[in-house]
């Protein structure tokens, strides 16, 4: 598991990048592949907490039934 300092690194620098395509591409009169380039991102991030979650409660699950 990554330390909680390098996921919240990792989801700000997918955030910075997408903002900064979004934008490129806002400006370049392109606003439907920008959005899908947000929405992108934003499944990513999406994954990167679910996977964080499940790593969290399994690490529950294996406190309160004393498995190893």
């Amino acid at each position: 598991m990554l330390t909680d300092a390098s996921i919240l690194f990792q989801i700000a620098g997918i955030g910075i990048i997408v903002a900064l395509i979004h934008t490129i591409l806002k400006q370049m009169g392109k606003e439907e592949i920008a959005q899908f380039a947000t929405l992108l991102g934003f499944i990513i991030v999406l994954v990167i907490v679910i996977n964080g979650l499940s790593e969290l409660f399994q690490q529950i699950k294996s406190v309160f039934l004393f498995q190893g």
